[in-house]
C-alpha cells in the first residue's frame, strides 16, 4: 500500500495542476457515481490526508479516492498519450485546459459534501506530514494499546496517518526494535515515530523512497525487501514474515541480530520452534507489488 509520501507528492502535483481550474470533463467511471458529471466545476484544491487524497470542489463537495496496493493518478498534457493502463482501468477522469488527470484503479472513491468529510477521514490519527501534524498525541494513541505488536500498531491508521510498510520495517530496523515487541517494550516510542517521519519527509519531493541515504542502485532500503539478503550491518540474513490480525496480514522483514528480541515477544505472533515469528520460507517470498509512485 503506498505511504503517506505518495500520496502526499500526488496530492502536489495535482493541486499544481487543478487548483483554480475549471474542469470541461470530470467522470467516474465506477456504477456508484456513473452518471454524475462536475464538468464546469471548479477545484478549489487538492491536499492529502494520510493515505487519502481529497480533491475539494468550489460548489461545496469533495472527491475522496485512495491508492491501496494498486491505483494511481496520472497526469498528461491535451493531447498525450495515456500510459497508466488499459483503458477498463480508469475509474475518474478530469480534464482542464491545460491538463488531463486520469485516475487508474483507485479505491474508496466518495463524493460527498466537503463540511461531511470528517465522515470518511475523521477516524484517523494525526496526519505524520499534515501541517497540524501532533507528535504527542500519535504516541498517546500508540501507547493506548500497550500489548499490540508495535509493527501492526504503527499501521493502524487510527494511531496515526500516513506510515506504510515500507517506512514501518525501515524504522524498527534504524531504532533496533523487534517488529513483534509489544508497543510497552519500546523503550522510546517518541524517537521511533520521529525516524519514520524523517525518512518520509526526506523524500517528499521525488519519486525514490531512499531510507539507506547511499544512492547507488540497490543500496536504497535496510531491510525492505530484502529477503535472504545480507543485513547491511551485520551480515546475517535477512528474514520475511506475516504480521497483523486474520485477513489483513502484512509482509514484515527484519534482521534477526539487529533486531533480537530484548523481552518476550507478542504471544499471539505465529512462532517456529526458535520462538521467534515464523518467517515465510515454503515456496519462497511472496509477491509484494511496490507502492506506485505514479501520478
Amino acid at each position: 500500500m503506498p505511504e503517506g509520501d505518495t500520496v502526499w507528492l500526488a496530492a502536489k502535483r495535482m493541486q499544481t495542476a487543478l487548483a483554480g481550474a475549471t474542469l470541461r470533463r470530470g467522470e467516474f467511471r465506477i456504477p456508484q457515481l456513473a452518471t454524475v458529471d462536475l464538468e464546469g466545476v471548479t477545484v478549489r484544491e487538492v491536499l492529502p490526508r494520510g493515505k487519502h487524497l481529497l480533491i475539494r470542489l468550489d460548489d461545496g463537495r469533495t472527491l475522496r479516492t485512495h491508492f491501496r496496493m494498486d491505483g494511481s493518478w496520472h497526469i498528461y498534457r491535451p493531447g498525450t498519450t495515456w500510459k497508466g493502463g488499459p483503458a477498463y482501468e480508469i475509474r475518474v477522469l478530469l480534464t482542464t485546459d491545460e491538463w488531463e488527470c486520469v485516475g487508474y484503479l483507485l479505491h474508496d472513491i466518495d463524493l460527498v459534501p466537503t463540511a461531511e468529510e470528517e465522515r470518511l477521514v475523521g477516524h484517523l490519527g494525526p496526519d505524520i506530514l499534515g501541517p497540524d501534524w501532533d507528535l504527542d498525541e500519535a504516541v498517546r494513541r500508540l501507547r493506548a494499546s500497550p500489548e499490540e505488536q508495535i509493527g501492526v500498531a504503527l499501521l493502524d491508521q487510527r494511531n496515526l496517518a500516513g506510515i506504510g510498510n515500507l517506512y514501518k520495517v525501515e524504522s524498527l530496523f534504524l531504532l533496533g526494535l523487534h517488529p513483534w515487541a509489544r508497543v510497552a517494550d519500546v523503550p522510546d516510542l517518541t524517537g521511533l515515530v520521529d525516524r519514520a517521519r524523517t525518512l518520509m519527509r526526506a523524500n517528499l519531493q521525488h519519486p525514490e523512497q531512499n531510507t539507506t541515504g547511499d544512492r547507488r542502485r540497490g543500496r536504497d532500503h535496510w531491510v525492505f525487501g530484502r529477503q535472504g539478503k545480507p543485513c547491511r550491518r551485520c551480515g546475517a540474513a535477512i528474514l520475511l514474515g506475516e504480521q497483523g490480525p486474520a485477513t489483513q496480514e502484512r509482509v514484515t522483514w527484519w534482521c534477526p541480530t539487529c533486531q533480537a528480541a530484548r523481552s518476550p515477544i507478542d504471544p499471539t505472533a505465529r512462532t517456529g520452534e526458535s520462538g521467534h515469528p515464523r518467517p515465510l520460507t515454503t515456496g519462497g517470498p511472496r509477491p509484494l507489488r511496490a507502492a506506485t509512485r505514479k501520478v
